[in-house]
């Protein structure tokens, strides 16, 4: 039994395909094949049901699947304790980031986090807060910049900040009028929010329900993944909708004048660098998350008495 082979017999679950293991491997089909036929043959099992589209694991090689997916990250884990004490920060740091995080946070961050560790490779992707889940626990991600927390106990949630949710809203509606904003002061009708599978439109539907319970909304309905496009809704059109603080970095003095604030407990969203349960590359990920805290405001980092929003969609 190899570690090759684990990698090849990890790949193959991951992927559900021999043809994209081998892909993603750099190895050709054949040899990906016969490797892992050997490694049946040397435990006298089959690792995968082979008769099946997508390839399953059987019965037995989920489990040898499981025990093979925890010797190769203690065998990554050695590399890493060689870093630690090097006290090196190097390798490849594979993040994925939601949306309507992306943009405000990253051009802080990146930049200069690259510039302090010029031997790290970043990948980073923007998915969906279920598409992040997925591929944490599939080990294609090292870690997820997302709204929490997720109630998944597969992986570790470490809090880093709490961005304040802010009202954006027309100067025809009634909501410019008001220092201040309650729940009770939000209006179904005129609201606009992002599309089904944002974990960020429930949470806006979760700061409304105490007044409206998810009724009628406005008889335009215009579905967006976009937090940007929402800002322009609003503007040239009438209403008003929920925005994170940290979109409104770039705004104009005239655009400031349409965002008004909550009143206390202030709803919040908390922001947090997830981890599989089991992750390594502990010391990158370390550095990612020391990077992000020095480019976000300290007033951020402070819960008090804020509310913090539940992702998931509450009954009313």
């Amino acid at each position: 039994m190899t570690t090759v082979q684990l990698e090849y017999v990890v790949a193959v679950d991951t992927h559900r395909s021999f043809v994209t293991a081998a892909e993603k491997c750099f190895v050709t089909q054949p040899t990906l094949s016969m490797q892992i036929q050997k490694l049946e043959d040397e435990l006298g099992i089959k690792l995968f049901d082979r008769s099946k589209l997508p390839v399953v694991p059987t019965e037995i090689g989920s489990a040898v699947i499981a025990q093979a997916r925890i010797i190769l990250k203690e065998n990554a884990r050695i590399r890493e304790i060689i870093a630690d004490r090097k006290k090196e920060v190097q390798g490849t740091l594979k993040v994925g980031i939601i949306p309507t995080l992306a943009p405000y946070l990253l051009p802080r961050v990146l930049t200069a986090f690259l510039k302090k560790y010029p031997k790290v490779k970043l990948e980073v992707w923007e998915y969906s807060t279920e598409q992040i889940i997925q591929l944490l626990r599939q080990e294609q991600l090292d870690c997820g910049l997302l709204a929490t927390p997720l109630h998944n106990q597969h992986l570790e949630e470490h809090p880093l900040f709490y961005e304040n949710f802010v009202i954006y809203a027309a100067k025809s509606n009634k909501l410019s009028d008001k220092k201040l904003v309650d729940a009770a002061d939000l209006d179904a009708k005129d609201i606009w929010v992002l599309n089904e599978g944002h974990c960020m439109r429930n949470q806006v539907l979760n700061i409304c329900q105490d007044k409206f319970g998810m009724g009628e909304f406005k008889n335009l309905e215009y579905n967006t993944g976009s937090v940007e496009t929402l800002k322009r809704m609003v503007e040239l059109n009438e209403g008003y909708t929920i925005l994170p603080e940290l979109s409104l970095q770039d705004l104009s003095a005239k655009q400031l004048n349409m965002v008004r604030f909550f009143k206390a407990p202030e709803p919040v969203r908390e922001i947090s660098l997830v981890t599989h349960r089991y992750f390594i590359k502990q010391a990158l990920i370390e550095a990612f998350r020391k990077e992000i805290l020095a480019n976000v405001p300290d007033k951020m980092k402070v819960r008090k008495t804020r509310k913090v929003i539940d992702i998931l969609l509450e009954k009313p």
